[in-house]
């Protein structure tokens, strides 16, 4: 594979990291100088985007690319990559080299269910701004798909966690918060179990809609508690809903409650490392990992050198 991950993150990364063996070549977009160093010191081409011949470097590797990963989030003005990299897409497809797209969305788009049942069938009622450039991005990018015969997989996301970024960071700095909201179901997806979907996604060619998210939905307070036993301190002081303060961001995501099913996601990858927040955490936990490796940022490379 020659793969191109446009908005090198913490679950893009990952995704690259269990290709890696695959790899005839990685190239990756990088926004500031310093993570652009920091990458190609791991081996990676990088397209700085604020270099002055970026357009043509990044038109260049694009249309040599065989798999490409989006993993840069959408605007207003839609997605930041699509519309210069039609054109070098397109050569890729007539030339027969592209053969997949994947595009790192978000369970979000699904809206609020007041704790009901979705999954890949259930139509997206995006209720904030955002999430609704995450619809339109997915569809742009999936037409795009279809234009060149190329399948695009649509992974949504859910919750986030995994080394430096869980419950234990968050009661180990004090920001840990036991917000209670009677029905309220949040859902959750370890980094590993997004890397193998990833890696599954490109490999197989999969095309179409994938939730990535974990077997048990659950309530926010519980993975906090959890964490908070593991670490042998006390969880934080519950705090009702209507006492909470949140940023306006924050407000909108506590808006939306629901189970994702991922029976999808099993299929294509069999059991997931971590299936819910308890094996996951534990994982962390009795490995030590959960504070993440300090030379290793978040938006790093997980050892790509060859």
């Amino acid at each position: 594979m020659d793969l191109l991950v446009l908005g090198w993150g913490y679950s893009a990364r990952h995704g690259a990291a269990r290709l890696a063996p695959r790899l005839r070549s990685l190239a990756a977009t990088a926004r500031e100088a310093e993570k652009a160093a920091r990458l190609a010191a791991e081996g990676i081409e990088v397209v700085a985007l604020d270099a002055p011949d970026a357009d043509a470097r990044l038109a260049a590797v694009a249309a040599r690319a065989t798999h490409v990963l989006v993993s840069a989030g959408p605007s207003e003005a839609g997605d930041p990559f699509l519309a210069r990299l039609v054109e070098p897409l397109r050569e890729s497809a007539r030339a027969g080299r592209l053969a997949w797209i994947g595009y790192l969305s978000t369970v979000g788009v699904y809206g609020n269910v007041d704790g009901g049942f979705v999954d890949e069938t259930t139509p997206p009622e995006p209720a904030a701004e955002r999430t609704r450039w995450r619809v339109a991005a997915e569809a742009a990018w999936t037409a795009l798909g279809h234009e060149l015969g190329v399948p695009v997989a649509i992974l949504r996301l859910a919750g986030i966690y995994g080394p430096g970024r869980n419950a234990f960071v968050n009661l180990e700095r004090g920001t840990a918060r036991r917000v209670i909201k009677p029905g309220q179901m949040f859902n959750r997806i370890h980094v590993e179990d997004i890397g193998r979907a990833v890696a599954a996604a490109a490999e197989t060619r999969f095309d179409g809609l994938l939730n990535v998210g974990d077997d048990e939905p659950a309530p926010p307070q519980l993975p906090i508690e959890f964490a908070a036993a593991l670490m042998g301190v006390a969880p934080p002081p519950e705090i009702p809903f209507e006492a909470a303060e949140f940023t306006p961001m924050a407000r909108t995501f506590w808006g939306e409650s629901k189970r994702v099913g991922n029976a999808r996601l099993r299929a294509l990858i069999g059991p997931l490392t971590h299936p819910t927040f308890r094996e996951g955490l534990t994982a962390l936990w009795t490995a030590g990992t959960w504070r993440g490796d300090p030379t290793d940022r978040e938006d790093a490379s997980p050892r790509f050198r060859r």
